[in-house]
């Protein structure tokens, strides 16, 4: 009766295991997914702040005019 209850135990581990293998391999997937987003998103801002003037100066930066 001992033994199997530790096979038992042991079957559980091992899909509890494969579980969150499982699901960590999902996250990996979607970090590689949001991480490409953010690189494109970190390129698309810094092309269109070449077409913005003053994009890069200071905000209490007093424009010229004043």
């Amino acid at each position: 009766m001992r033994m199997e209850e530790i096979e038992t135990i042991i079957a559980f581990k091992k899909q509890n295991i494969k579980d969150l293998n499982d699901v960590l391999c999902e996250q990996l997937q979607e970090i590689e997914r949001l991480g490409s987003i953010c690189d494109a998103l970190v390129k698309r801002v810094k092309e269109l702040s070449g077409l913005t003037p003053g994009i890069n100066a200071p905000a209490n930066e007093k424009p010229l005019h004043f």
